[in-house]
C-alpha cells in the first residue's frame, strides 16, 4: 500500500517545526504503526536525510514510551491501543496520515515526534511507592486482599503513563494518571502506610509540574490504551479531601 505521512519535524526543543510530508510506498498493510516509522526512517537514511525520531521500547503495548497524534487522535483510530499495537491495515491504501508529537505544555518536543514526559516520573518519585521490607516473598495468606478489592488495584495498576490522557485534555489534565496510581496503591493493605502522605505529595507535584485541573469531559478514558476508568479520578479527589481532613485533625 502507498501513503501520504505528514511528520511534525522539529530539530531540537529550539527552533521551530513543522509538517514534512513524505510519500511512502511498498507499505504491508500488516506492518505495525512502528514498523512503517522504521521503513520511512530506512528511506530516510538511504537518501542521507535526517531521520524521524521517535519514542518506543517494548512495542507490545507495555512500557508506555510510544504515543503520538495520528490524524488528530492519540495513539490513532483503534479504541485501547496504543501506537505500537495499531497495524497499517486500520488506514486506507493511499490514505494521508498526519502523525504530531503529544501537544501539551508539560510534555515539551525533545526532537521531532519525542516529548520530555520526565514530569510523570517526578510525580511517582514524591509519592508512588510503599514502604516494605525486601528480601524473601511473605506468605501468600498473610494479608488478606478482598475480590473486588484486587480488581479495582489490578484495573487501576495497568495504567502505563503513555501521556494520552495530558495530550487530549484541554485542560492538559494529568489527574486520570495520578488518580491511577493513587487508587491501586490507596486500595491495597500495602500502600496504605503511607496513604495520607501519599495522595498529598502526588497532588502537589502534579501542580507543581504545570499540569491542569479536571473538568470531567472523559476524553482521557476514552483515548486511554488501558481503559483506565475517571473513578479513579473521583478516588484521588477522595483520597485527597480524606488526606486534607487528617491533617487538620491532627
Amino acid at each position: 500500500m502507498r501513503v501520504r505521512l505528514q511528520v511534525w519535524r522539529q530539530a531540537s526543543a529550539d527552533v521551530e517545526g513543522a509538517l514534512k510530508d513524505y510519500d511512502l510506498d511498498g507499505i504491508d498493510p500488516q506492518m505495525s504503526f512502528l514498523e512503517m516509522l522504521d521503513h520511512l526512517n530506512e528511506t530516510l537514511a538511504g537518501r542521507g536525510e535526517r531521520t524521524v525520531a521517535f519514542d518506543h521500547d517494548c512495542r507490545e503495548g507495555i512500557c508506555g514510551q510510544c504515543g503520538v497524534f495520528i490524524n488528530g487522535q492519540p495513539h490513532g483510530p483503534g479504541r485501547s491501543t496504543a501506537t505500537c499495537q495499531l497495524h497499517m491495515r486500520s488506514f486506507e491504501d493511499g490514505a494521508t496520515i498526519v502523525i504530531e508529537p503529544w501537544r501539551a505544555g508539560p510534555f515539551p518536543v525533545v526532537c521531532d515526534l519525542v516529548t520530555d514526559r520526565s514530569a510523570f516520573d517526578r510525580i511517582i518519585g514524591s509519592g508512588g511507592f510503599i514502604s516494605v521490607n525486601t528480601g524473601t516473598a511473605p506468605e501468600a495468606n498473610a494479608m488478606l486482599v478482598s475480590k473486588r478489592d484486587a480488581e479495582d488495584a489490578f484495573d487501576a495498576a495497568a495504567c502505563i503513563g503513555c501521556g494520552a490522557c495530558v495530550a487530549v485534555c484541554k485542560n492538559t489534565s494529568a489527574m486520570l494518571f495520578v488518580g491511577a496510581k493513587v487508587s491501586h496503591l490507596a486500595t491495597l493493605p500495602q500502600g496504605r502506610l503511607e496513604r495520607t502522605a501519599r495522595v498529598l505529595n502526588m497532588v502537589e507535584a502534579m501542580e507543581a509540574e504545570g499540569f491542569g485541573g479536571c473538568t470531567h469531559t472523559g476524553a482521557c478514558e476514552v483515548v486511554c490504551p488501558k481503559e483506565i476508568s475517571v473513578r479513579t479520578i473521583a478516588r484521588l479527589n477522595f483520597e485527597y479531601l480524606r488526606a486534607r481532613l487528617m491533617r487538620v485533625l491532627r
